[in-house]
């Protein structure tokens, strides 16, 4: 099978995903197949590196743990799915964090990672914003972070007790990001934003 076989209308599960061996990367979000964009430009990697570095130095040695993509997340409104066939959400967020080392298995991680963190490409945008954002906020990502290279800016939303994301005020070079799953985690944006050639 190739992927121009596939039926773009019709709805798969984590099952129908796991049969799949194209070399194009996918994600399914609601049972709808999404092709991922290309390999991610230099600098996209340069902001990931930064941001994955400074979580993973903080958090060695904790009960948290990071990890990024490639490494699939299915989601599902019930937490540790075991049913293949009803999973209809499996992600490749940038980076993740899991305080609940029970949800990693062979393959992957099932149920909602504490903080998601996606890097923006000009080509993935619509996706990150909208239809991510509500797969985030329905499985209970508790944070969902959202940086854009080309304008410098990091963007947090936070899952209210009420099960619905709140924004924080958009933040730029010169302020600090913390969060309350993390205690004593500082993430200062002018080190995650310096050295960055912009036109690469």
């Amino acid at each position: 099978m190739q992927f121009s076989d596939l039926d773009l209308n019709k709805t798969y599960t984590y099952a129908d995903y796991l049969q799949w061996t194209f070399e194009d990367r996918l994600e399914l979000i609601k049972g709808k197949i999404f092709k991922m964009t290309p390999a991610p430009a230099s600098l996209h990697q340069r902001l990931s590196g930064a941001i994955f570095g400074e979580l993973y130095i903080f958090l060695k040695g904790k009960p948290c743990a990071v990890y990024s993509a490639p490494f699939d997340v299915r989601l599902s409104q019930k937490d540790n799915e075991e049913d293949d066939e009803k999973v209809y959400t499996v992600v490749q967020p940038g980076i993740f964090v899991i305080c609940d080392p029970a949800k990693i298995d062979k393959k992957g991680c099932t149920g909602a990672p504490d903080i998601v963190v996606e890097i923006l490409s000009p080509g993935n945008n619509k996706k990150e914003l909208r239809n991510k954002y509500e797969v985030y906020e329905e499985s209970g990502v508790k944070e969902y972070w959202i940086v854009s290279p080309q304008d410098k800016t990091f963007l947090k939303y936070t899952l209210t007790d009420a099960g619905h994301y709140q924004a924080s005020r958009l933040m730029t070079v010169g302020d600090e990001v913390s969060t309350p799953i993390l205690p004593g985690f500082v993430l200062n944006l002018d080190t995650v934003f310096e050295n960055i050639d912009y036109d690469l």
